[in-house]
């Protein structure tokens, strides 16, 4: 913030929200102190000093996340957009545009709803797989860093890795991209560079699919509310997912088979609904086990400092 000031829309109300967050921060792990010294023995006593406060401060860190994504954006919106060389790549590699044939090739309003149910299902499988790990480890909470604390951790860990990488590397997606430049200038192969064009537009397609469909409305619904024309290289949405069923398969095997289909349906649905290029869903599958590898590596350096 402090090198790309004099370059940032609302360098303000950015630094605005690092103190909001910085506040919570310190309030909760402020009231998590004060609750373990009156901690007893009683198991009661242990959940609601050492597990609640917990609980909360992961589950904050992780929340407020639904706002650091979208300020990824208010860094990379002051470089040169890069979809055209990623739509170029796409039609290259494959012959065509992937994120546009296939929702032509299944556009029946099972396999809509089924891919809108694998992408909504993002955030709730993070939960699903937090909440798992909690209870298994409920009676761990005096541990230092508990499995539950590293488990969440590690993922915050990740997704900040992912978002370091969309601030430098600003590519919005298929959704954005061909909104902007039409769909006709695409099909016809011709991908112009667009500069700074996503700075002040962030008009994007309506998605494909069974528009009556109620997961297509709760998708729709989402990226109204909070999608930016930002963070389409790697896919996180595949790169988290895939570090989920690796954390799942050592911490909650059995969630696997709760996890793996949304996963598979997860990473097909990022192409089929133009949220992402094939190249973006391809490369944050390879992403995702070298993430959850300098995730843990951060994490290593930070317990012996």
């Amino acid at each position: 913030m402090v090198v790309m000031m004099p370059r940032l829309v609302d360098p303000m109300g950015m630094a605005l929200m690092r103190l909001e967050w910085l506040a919570m921060t310190l309030a909760l792990a402020a009231i998590a102190s004060y609750l373990k010294k009156r901690q007893t023995s009683t198991p009661l006593s242990s959940f609601l000093t050492l597990g609640l406060p917990t609980f909360l401060r992961s589950t904050a860190q992780l929340a407020w996340l639904i706002l650091w994504y979208p300020d990824t954006y208010e860094f990379n919106r002051c470089f040169n957009n890069l979809d055209h060389i990623f739509a170029a790549a796409d039609l290259q590699l494959f012959g065509c545009q992937p994120s546009l044939v296939f929702s032509e090739l299944l556009p029946g309003a099972v396999w809509s709803e089924a891919f809108c149910l694998g992408y909504w299902s993002y955030f709730p499988m993070i939960a699903l797989l937090s909440c798992v790990v909690l209870w298994k480890t409920r009676t761990s909470f005096a541990v230092p860093r508990s499995t539950f604390s590293s488990l969440t951790t590690t993922i915050l860990t990740a997704f900040f890795l992912f978002y370091f990488i969309y601030i430098f590397l600003p590519v919005a997606g298929p959704q954005f991209y061909f909104e902007a430049v039409g769909v006709d200038t695409i099909e016809a192969g011709h991908f112009p560079a667009l500069s700074t064009y996503f700075s002040s537009h962030t008009e994007m397609l309506p998605s494909p699919g069974y528009s009556d469909g109620f997961f297509y409305h709760l998708v729709s619904s989402a990226q109204a509310t909070g999608e930016r024309p930002t963070a389409a290289f790697p896919s996180s949405h595949i790169g988290i997912s895939t570090i989920l069923l690796l954390l799942a398969r050592r911490h909650a095997p059995r969630l696997l088979f709760i996890l793996l289909p949304l996963w598979a349906l997860l990473c097909c649905a990022t192409v089929y609904i133009q949220a992402h290029y094939l190249v973006d869903a391809i490369a944050g599958l390879l992403c995702g086990p070298l993430i959850l590898i300098l995730s843990r590596r951060c994490l290593h350096l930070l317990k012996y400092t």
